[in-house]
């Protein structure tokens, strides 16, 4: 295997644990405002005005879950593992991107693995300027 796809792997791997991580520490900490949500119905179960029916726990619940960064982290990292497996580089300015977002949000939310993040983003930099260079 290559040192890209490597990179790559990594990167998607650093991503899923952290998505699913944080799916998971949710089902944990608010277990009852998601089966909540079951009990009442899903439609609307999360009122987005807060003088609706439902509470505040209910809002934070959804936007710490479902509602995060958490089921988008999951979808990059799964496609960034098929894409390394296919050998198909996955540009620099998605590292970038995440590096960043994960460094700033890493600095206003401490502590959290935020920053853990940003080692995924500088993964897929490395390994998509090194597939920008060609073969050495």
């Amino acid at each position: 295997m290559s040192t890209e796809r490597r990179l790559l792997r990594w990167a998607a791997g650093i991503m899923l644990v952290l998505g699913i991580g944080h799916l998971s520490l949710l089902t944990l900490i608010s277990r009852e405002d998601v089966a909540g949500w079951v009990d009442r119905g899903l439609w609307a179960a999360v009122p987005l005005l807060s003088g609706a029916e439902g509470n505040q726990d209910d809002q934070v619940a959804f936007w710490a879950g479902p509602g995060s960064f958490a089921v988008p982290l999951i979808l990059l990292g799964c496609l960034v593992w098929q894409l390394a497996g296919r050998g198909v580089a996955v540009p620099a300015g998605i590292g970038w991107g995440l590096a960043v977002w994960c460094l700033v949000s890493g600095v206003l939310l401490v502590p959290s693995p935020y920053f853990v993040g940003t080692i995924a983003g500088v993964l897929i930099i490395v390994a998509g300027r090194r597939s920008s260079r060609g073969p050495a």
